[in-house]
């Protein structure tokens, strides 16, 4: 809909597009990006929106549109043969192909003219358009050339059983790129990387290596404390683009509140830091306010760019601080944030100064107070106070495109982060609003005949589910489950996993692939596991259908986890850290895991009591099951027969806890549940 005016003829990847340039013989002009991506819209201003340009697009071309996040399947594909052609991939990605779909040309931004050593559209598309007339051959030549490197591509290698050895030797990799002046993995730009922190936590947990927890505790430190975080309004922006976590590039996206919110949950059930609980709460605010839609699912993303400028929504000169807040106020704020009257940050390209402030914070506030003479209680209330004065007038402002897309992936990864951290918190609110956006899931994209949908836009709901849809969407049934023990969404994560193996399973080599038996056939079936922004639907299959097991004592669903496993191996093998999320569920097949189910009167003090020590404590190879009120009991009964005999004991709340499928005697002790859990 962004290019709907530009003067391209563009059409969306459909029938017709490709008939039309059969028909013409033209080849195609494929351009994929996604709604918040800032050189998609550079490139759109400087060359889509250029008359010029638009001409030789449409006499040389049929042009094709592609939202890489309504199409991820499309994107995926084309990603692989660009990486493949040019080293490198990125958005917007550009595809010159046949009327078949067989690409010969692949590139990212194209600037309007030439560049140093980058052809400008100017130039390429006249090339393009005569090597087309006039030397088919060697085009041809290009395209198997291509065809025959991504056959090698998907071509199986020798697969292995994983073991400990594997979750050992990710941690060393992770350790050896760890910065410990700053927190976080490599150098700029650097991203957060959560499921990279979420395997060091269970990688301690498993060592009780004090390294490990060191290296997540400053990781999630130095964030909120960075420029990557918005001190105002909350929420993380994408990355940094440099190593401090000072200047980011200011997207924010909901899978990576997703994410982060889950990776501080998780430390915070270890270390009862205060900063670690209030992110959770901060992010719980940002998401509900600015990314929720009225049906209460989740939109998904905000741009970087406002009135064309990227981050000009976040920035603030010192001036325009000093002449909002009282003098108080501005003395604590500017100290604490490091607001300088020069700016605080370089332009990225001339390395000048700006005039402009990204807030950040590289002190405590009991140090600042101390400097100021205000005692630290004080201090608090007044920052606060100048926090919510500033972000009332940046509301003023023009804000940044919203992406008012609903991903069901990216929805369930959401759910499944509200569910868990709502039950550490012990805040209901959270809960609430994962199963609202649960609701709005379950009544607009799956049909009455039990097909998954990926995307709402508009009311319109489009696209048969990627495996993704399945596997986040399993994972929020399941995390949701486990802080409401309302089974009819275990009900459901089943018959979604029953679906998901059935379409999607490679019945030759193990491991699902990304697009179902249904789907539209592209140049390649894309079949894999890397963990990047966000965890690969593989990794979060396999560590559904592993607590999807443990839950219903399903063997079955455990086979096909470990199969997902063995089917990556080699590529594991040869990057361990590339597949973390991977690695956190190889983490609860390998145990000790425990299955713990609580027999007793719902909302019952006793109950309660034993079911807040489970939830505040960091346990991630567990699964709880609640045998409560009559209908909750009758339906487990039906789901996990297993759990019919476990019954609460003396009529009080009773944990019946198993240890690796071997059970202990019932106790109604939260205490002595404790020990068995290993947490004395």
């Amino acid at each position: 809909l962004q290019h709907a005016t530009n003067p391209v003829d563009w059409y969306a990847w459909s029938e017709e597009a490709f008939e039309k340039a059969r028909s013409e013989d033209k080849p195609i002009f494929l351009s994929i990006g996604y709604s918040t991506c800032h050189w998609c819209h550079v490139m759109a201003h400087e060359s889509f929106e250029d008359e010029e340009v638009a001409q030789l697009m449409n006499s040389t071309f049929v042009n094709i549109k592609v939202d890489r996040e309504e199409r991820p399947d499309i994107d995926g594909v084309y990603m692989q043969i660009a990486q493949m052609i040019t080293g490198r991939g990125g958005w917007p990605l550009t595809i010159i192909m046949t009327p078949n779909k067989r690409p010969f040309f692949a590139g990212t931004y194209i600037p309007k003219k030439t560049r140093y050593n980058t052809l400008g559209m100017l130039d390429l598309i006249p090339r393009i358009g005569q090597l087309w007339i006039e030397d088919r051959n060697n085009i041809d030549d290009v395209i198997q050339r291509i065809e025959n490197a991504l056959k090698e591509s998907s071509e199986e290698r020798m697969s292995s059983d994983l073991s400990e050895n594997n979750i050992i030797t990710a941690f060393s990799d992770l350790s050896q790129r760890f910065d410990d002046e700053n927190g976080g993995f490599g150098s700029a730009p650097k991203f957060p990387s959560p499921h990279n922190l979420l395997l060091v936590l269970r990688y301690w947990k498993r060592t009780g290596d004090a390294w490990a927890l060191h290296m997540v505790e400053k990781s999630l430190t130095e964030m909120r404390k960075g420029g990557i975080y918005d001190h105002l309004g909350f929420g993380f922006h994408r990355y940094s683009t440099d190593a401090r976590w000072l200047v980011p590039h200011f997207e924010k996206m909901l899978y990576d509140q997703a994410s982060l919110m889950i990776a501080y949950t998780e430390a915070y059930q270890i270390s009862k830091n205060p900063l670690f609980a209030r992110v959770v709460g901060e992010i719980h605010e940002y998401v509900t306010r600015d990314l929720m839609s009225p049906a209460g699912a989740f939109f998904s993303a905000e741009d970087a760019d406002s009135e064309g400028v990227e981050g000009k929504f976040y920035v603030w000169a010192k001036e325009e601080i000093d002449a909002i807040l009282s003098a108080e106020e501005r003395d604590l704020f500017t100290k604490f944030y490091n607001i300088e009257s020069e700016g605080n940050f370089l332009e990225e390209a001339t390395g000048k100064v700006t005039g402009l402030n990204i807030p950040h914070n590289s002190s405590s506030l009991e140090s600042i107070a101390k400097s100021l003479e205000l005692d630290a209680e004080g201090a608090r209330t007044l920052l606060e106070s100048a926090r919510k004065t500033l972000f009332n007038v940046r509301e003023k402002r023009i804000r940044p495109h919203r992406d008012e897309k609903i991903l069901t992936d990216w929805n369930g990864y959401m759910i499944s982060a509200l569910a868990r951290a709502g039950t550490t918190m012990n805040d209901p609110r959270m809960i609430d609003t994962a199963e609202r956006a649960m609701s709005f899931l379950l009544d607009n994209m799956l049909n009455e005949n039990g097909e998954l949908f990926h995307r709402y836009s508009d009311g319109e709901v489009a696209f048969r589910a990627f495996l993704d849809d399945y596997a986040f969407l399993i994972l929020g049934l399941l995390d949701l489950y486990q802080a409401t023990f309302n089974p009819k969404y275990l009900v459901l994560a089943k018959q979604l996993a029953e679906d998901m193996l059935k379409d999607f399973w490679d019945k030759g080599n193990g491991g699902l692939y990304f697009t179902g038996a249904y789907a539209e056939k592209l140049l390649v079936r894309r079949k894999d596991a890397y963990d990047g922004a966000m965890p690969s639907g593989n990794s979060i299959a396999m560590l559904s259908l592993i607590t999807l097991a443990r839950m219903l004592g399903d063997s079955e669903f455990e086979d096909y986890a470990n199969a997902i496993g063995r089917s990556f191996s080699a590529d594991i093998n040869s990057a361990h850290s590339a597949f973390s999320m991977m690695l956190v569920a190889l983490d609860f097949a390998l145990g000790p895991s425990f299955e713990i189910v609580i027999a007793g009167k719902p909302e019952h003090e006793d109950m309660l009591l034993m079911l807040d020590a489970i939830r505040k404590r960091f346990l991630p190879r567990k699964i709880v099951l609640l045998r409560g009120t009559e209908s909750q009991s009758q339906l487990l009964d039906k789901l996990a027969p297993f759990t019919k005999y476990h019954l609460p004991l003396h009529d009080k709340a009773t944990a019946h806890v198993c240890i690796d499928h071997s059970c202990k005697l019932p106790t109604n002790s939260v205490e002595q549940m404790l020990k068995l859990l290993g947490e004395t």
